[in-house]
This record gives structure tokens, C-alpha cells and sequence, in this order.
């Protein structure tokens, strides 16, 4: 992959960040997954990028959406893809077509699991063309072992493997641009360990 993702040519994918499913991470602290995740959403708020956002069985023990993502992205949010049971995200026709509808072919993507819920739309869109980052961090598994296989097979397949700092960076460019000074802030605030004066 040689493109460097922009918010003219990305689109954020979301997968599974509910209530629920959030609870199942255990390779990494759970309220750091969930601060990735929601600065990831409030990155594609500053900058404009389209969003699609997933959920699965919302009326099981998945349960709703995190709540957050409804006041940060609140058109996405509401046009949510509620799959009722499909495992692979990719293969659902209502979230390919709303992926397919923002129109770019950079896909960055989180989602939880990692070992059921993004691992296998992530290689799924790289293989029909697609170039696919992956934000770990905002992401998670049950197992370490889950984890780290899910991690092997999206890199064997092609999928670059990255964390929210990495990722906001390489969408901010400039941090002297009026957008880049808003992503700096969210850094300091929300994604980066405090620096003592």
C-alpha cells in the first residue's frame, strides 16, 4: 500500500463498537479501546470523512451502539447497518452498498472484535480492491492468542495494521492547518499519555 490516506480518499469503518461486545476485550484496556475508538469518530467529525457505522443483534447481549458515537456522529449513527446475525460485515449487501456509496477506496477500520468482527471484512475489502488500515488500538479481542492470529491474517492478506495517534497524523498532515490544530488538541486531550510541565 502506497497511498497515504487523506479525508479526500478515506472513509472510516466502525464495526461492532456496542455495549455489549466492548466487554469482550481483553488483550488491551477496554476504556483505552473505547477512547480510540471515539477519537477516531471525533477525527472523521473534524475532517469531514464519511462514516459508516455497524452493529449486530442491538436486542442481544451485543448490545446498543456506545451511546458516544451518536453524539459525535449522529447522521452515521442513524444511518447505521443493523445486521441481524451476519458475522462478516462484508458480506452483509446493506453495508458493502453504504461503503461502496462514500465513494473512497482508502478504508480505515476498527472493530470488535478483532478476532470475529474486523478481521474478516478487512480482507474481504482488500480483496476486492480496497486499501485497508486497521487501527489496533481501537480494536480487541477475548484471547491474546485470538489477537495476535487475527493480526497475522490481515497482514498476510494484505491489511496495514496501525494505532489512533498513527492514523490522525497521517490524516492531519499539518498540524499549523485549522483542522490540524483541532486534531493536535484531540491528541493531547483524548488519545496521548498527559505530558508533565
Amino acid at each position: 500500500m502506497t497511498t497515504t490516506f487523506t479525508p479526500e480518499n478515506s472513509a472510516l469503518l466502525l464495526i461492532d463498537h456496542q455495549v455489549g461486545t466492548m466487554q469482550l476485550i481483553k488483550n488491551i484496556n477496554v476504556e483505552q479501546a473505547k477512547r480510540m475508538s471515539l477519537a477516531l469518530a471525533k477525527t472523521a467529525s473534524i475532517l469531514g470523512i464519511p462514516t459508516v457505522l455497524t452493529s449486530s443483534q442491538e436486542d442481544r447481549l451485543q448490545g446498543p451502539l456506545l451511546p458516544e458515537l451518536q453524539d459525535i456522529l449522529p447522521d452515521a449513527f442513524e444511518k447505521r447497518v443493523k445486521r441481524e446475525g451476519i458475522v462478516n460485515a462484508w458480506t452483509d449487501a446493506n453495508f458493502k452498498a453504504a461503503v461502496e456509496a462514500t465513494g473512497r477506496k482508502n478504508l480505515i477500520m476498527a472493530g470488535v472484535t478483532t478476532d470475529v468482527c474486523l478481521v474478516f471484512p478487512a480482507i474481504d475489502a482488500v480483496a476486492d480492491g480496497y486499501n485497508v488500515q486497521a487501527v489496533m488500538d481501537a480494536s480487541g479481542s477475548p484471547f491474546e492468542l485470538s489477537e495476535d492470529m487475527s493480526r497475522r491474517r490481515m497482514q498476510d492478506a494484505g491489511v496495514v495494521l496501525t494505532a489512533t495517534n498513527t492514523m490522525i497524523a497521517e490524516l492531519a498532515q499539518n498540524w499549523g492547518t485549522p483542522d490540524g490544530q483541532k486534531l493536535i488538541q484531540l491528541l493531547f486531550t483524548e488519545v496521548l499519555p498527559p505530558i508533565q510541565a
